[in-house]
């Protein structure tokens, strides 16, 4: 006979336990235990459901209180009833207190677990309650039971449970000139096609927002410039047959003009058909600059998931070099330069320049003078961000300069570093696909238990951390490696396991599901019916298996992380690169896109953390911080150059195929040193690596918006408030208060060091 517990699980029937509540019941009463009578009690209930195969844990409880009642010592009914209480009221008193952090709009863990999350508002608050009580019911119904205890010890950590339920997905690469082109049906209402800038601006804010509300992940538009080119043209033909109309001329012949680039210019001495058609640039220019900041405005304004929550955008942008690509590309820079509302600075969209030789990198090339302008705002706004399409991994043969829609196979990513490229499905490209869920190992956790076994092994104890002379005796380096790299292939098939059971369950789905999403958004979903389950499109996506902690897992292993050693870095690559060639050998075993992302962690940084403190102690340079230091990254707080910092991190970056970032900390204020910028993208270039991004200080007064680059700014001398905070990247992203940051995260904040110089 197997019981029912609380949580749906099935265990083994044992009489003993019965025994065991009856005793403890009677233990409070005046008379005290009775064993035989608990003996009694406990035969009774078992004979009472002998011809069952399953019982619930409340049936037992029930009839053991009947039977109390029905016996000499009516008075440990009422002490049992008084412990089935308790018992039950402690069960839910984790639960309760959480709950009621959550009310209180305490700052904890679990109420700052996304800084980009206001989880103090009614709407957050309500997501956070369905979030903490959807995760339970996941661990007990939805995981199988290796994949269940390796999460539930630490080893493996799932992103987004709380949406496992849902089947949703994580992110999209919005092939945008879909919606533009066709317009779309969202909620009661729909959309007509595009005919100018204005209209295109606004269908890309809510496209992202609505399917942000059929996902869990980010949104993002791969081709912004491309995308919005075309309406460009058409908003300068309507100011050409605005002129015709107003100076009662015909302007046909106008039409066709062929714009070299759109510039405004002083009217002064210009007449005749000259005039008119530098009028309608000056008006088109004037039309798309508005557009771009109603666009990042309402990036940063339009809420979604139930209101709590700003979309998590992304645009791509920098290789259209038409008149009308280049001027999107213009005036959304100047844009971002000039800032929102008092002259904030945007935190999103995340802005991704895509950096190319022969089109954008190099002084003699077409869009070099808008390279140069996102250099300088960069320098000042933090974005955009660069990805390196001459990195080998990030080239696609069938990309031709010529080809006007180039723009297909040119691989984008999204802000927070989620890249979709290669497809064993179909063509490379990440237009219309994205990450399906994702996946992370704690490799400091499977290292220091490999430490452990090694010593024992070999019958010799070391102090771990950093400092210890493990790295000195052979036989232990011989024997932890071959303990991790087969503690690692465990877990890592563990997790590829969990990333396709999670596949079946999300392709259970039905299109009408995502009534936007499923509507050729994502690619070849326009072949599905509304009732058609949506597995068969699904296999266009990634599965991602993350790791986080390498330079703790290092230290674990071998005494040093990779930054500051060269042994440390050859063991560093050869662990991913053995994590890479599973993802490969698992494609193959499910016919499906596996990758290894470099995790951009954030409430797991610290979870892991205190996790492997409170079980192996405080090991120096391991768990003696809150956090563990991001996927491949050399530690925050270890000093180095920058380009010594891109020599390290690069050779990850070819293996992080689902998505890695390249970082540096500037010193003071870059706003005025845009060639700073500059030198971090020829960093990527010379090391070939994909994508990366640039901090520095810059201050905000959250009274009027007032910001500068003094990081010792206390009072704002323009309104003379002291609310000052500093806008940072967490992650990827960036976050307009660090009142948002958990724990851990703050005290990486604490630990970073700058980056300066490009020299060894």
């Amino acid at each position: 006979m197997q019981v029912i517990k609380r949580d749906g699980r099935l265990m083994e029937f044992k009489r003993e336990r019965i025994v065991d509540a009856i005793s403890k019941a009677m233990s409070h009463t005046i008379e005290g235990i009775d064993l035989d009578l608990a003996n009694k009690i406990a035969d009774s209930v078992e004979k009472q459901f002998e011809n069952q195969t399953q019982v619930s844990v409340y049936e037992i409880q029930d009839a053991v209180e009947k039977k109390l009642m029905g016996s000499s010592r009516k008075e440990v009914a009422q002490s049992y009833i008084t412990y089935r209480y308790n018992r039950d009221v402690a069960r839910k008193s984790k639960t309760r207190e959480m709950f009621l952090d959550i009310i209180s709009a305490k700052a904890n863990d679990i109420t700052r677990e996304n800084a980009n999350m206001n989880a103090d508002t009614p709407a957050g608050m309500m997501m956070k309650f369905a979030s903490e009580t959807t995760k339970p019911f996941v661990d007990d119904f939805l995981l199988s039971k290796d994949v269940r205890e390796a999460v539930k010890l630490g080893y493996v950590h799932i992103h987004d449970k709380d949406y496992y339920p849902t089947k949703s997905l994580t992110c999209l690469q919005h092939p945008l000139d879909k919606i533009l082109e066709n317009g779309f049906k969202a909620g009661h209402g729909s959309s007509r096609p595009a005919k100018r800038i204005e209209t295109a601006s606004i269908l890309g804010c809510i496209s992202m927002e609505t399917i942000q509300n059929e996902m869990h992940g980010g949104q993002a538009i791969p081709a912004f410039d491309y995308f919005l080119a075309p309406y460009v043209r058409k908003t300068f033909e309507e100011e050409i047959k605005k002129q015709g109309e107003v100076l009662n001329e015909d302007v046909t012949k106008l039409l066709t003009y062929e714009v070299k680039d759109y510039v405004k210019k002083d009217l002064k001495g210009i007449k005749g058909k000259e005039r008119i058609i530098q009028v309608a640039i000056n008006r088109t220019v004037d039309r798309v600059h508005q557009s771009m900041e109603a666009f990042i405005h309402n990036m940063n304004t339009i809420h979604s998931r139930g209101g709590n929550q700003v979309v998590f955008s992304s645009i791509n942008y920098g290789t259209d070099t038409t008149a009308e690509g280049r001027c999107v590309i213009r005036e959304l820079l100047q844009s971002t330069y000039e800032g929102v509302g008092n002259g904030e600075t945007a935190i999103f969209p995340i802005q991704i320049w895509k950096k190319k030789r022969g089109i954008n990198y190099l002084p003699e090339d077409r869009n070099y003078d808008l390279y140069e302008f996102s250099c300088k705002v960069a320098a000042k706004r933090f974005f955009p961000n660069y990805i390196n399409l001459d990195a080998t991994y990030n080239h696609n043969d069938k990309w031709d300069e010529s080809d006007p829609r180039r723009w297909y196979y040119e691989c984008a990513t999204m802000g927070c570093r989620t890249r979709v490229f290669e497809n064993r499905h179909g063509e490379k490209t990440s237009i219309g696909r994205g990450n399906l869920s994702f996946t992370t190992i704690n490799l400091p956790k499977i290292a220091i238990e490999s430490a452990l076994k090694a010593q024992e092994k070999i019958g010799k104890k070391f102090e771990l951390g950093i400092g210890s002379d493990v790295h000195m005796n052979d036989l232990y380096k011989k024997a932890v490696k071959r303990i991790f790299m087969h503690e690692l292939e465990k877990y890592t098939t563990i997790a590829a396991q969990q990333l396709h059971e999670r596949f079946l369950f999300q392709s259970t789905a039905i299109a009408k599901q995502f009534p936007l999403l499923m509507e050729g958004m994502w690619i070849d979903s326009d072949k599905l019916k509304p009732n058609d389950t949506v597995g068969e499109v699904l296999k266009h996506g990634t599965l991602s298996i993350g790791f986080i902690g390498l330079a703790e897992c290092l230290i674990a292993l071998v005494g040093k992380h990779h930054g500051e050693d060269e042994d440390a870095q050859k063991l560093g690559i050869e662990i991913i690169n053995e994590m890479w060639d599973l993802t490969k050998e698992f494609s193959e075993k499910y016919n499906l896109n596996y990758s290894i992302i470099a995790t951009p962690a954030e409430g797991l940084s610290g979870r892991f953390t205190k996790m492997d403190r409170k079980a192996y102690g405080v090991i120096p340079g391991v768990t003696d911080r809150e956090y563990y230091t991001n996927s491949n990254h050399v530690p925050v707080w270890y000093k180095c150059t920058a380009e010594h910092k891109a020599k390290i991190e690069a050779p990850y970056h070819e293996m992080c195929r689902a998505g890695h970032i390249f970082y540096i900390e500037l010193d003071g204020d870059a706003t005025h040193n845009p060639d700073s910028i500059k030198a971090v993208v020829d960093l990527m270039d010379k090391y070939n690596m994909g994508y990366g991004s640039v901090n520095h200080t810059r201050a905000r007064c959250l009274d009027c918006g007032f910001e500068n680059a003094d990081a010792n700014l206390v009072s704002c001398p323009k309104c003379g408030s002291e609310n000052i905070d500093t806008i940072q990247r967490i992650t990827g992203y960036l976050v307009g208060t660090t009142s948002r940051w958990n724990k851990a995260k703050l005290a990486e904040l604490r630990d970073r060091v700058t980056h300066n110089g490009l020299g060894e």
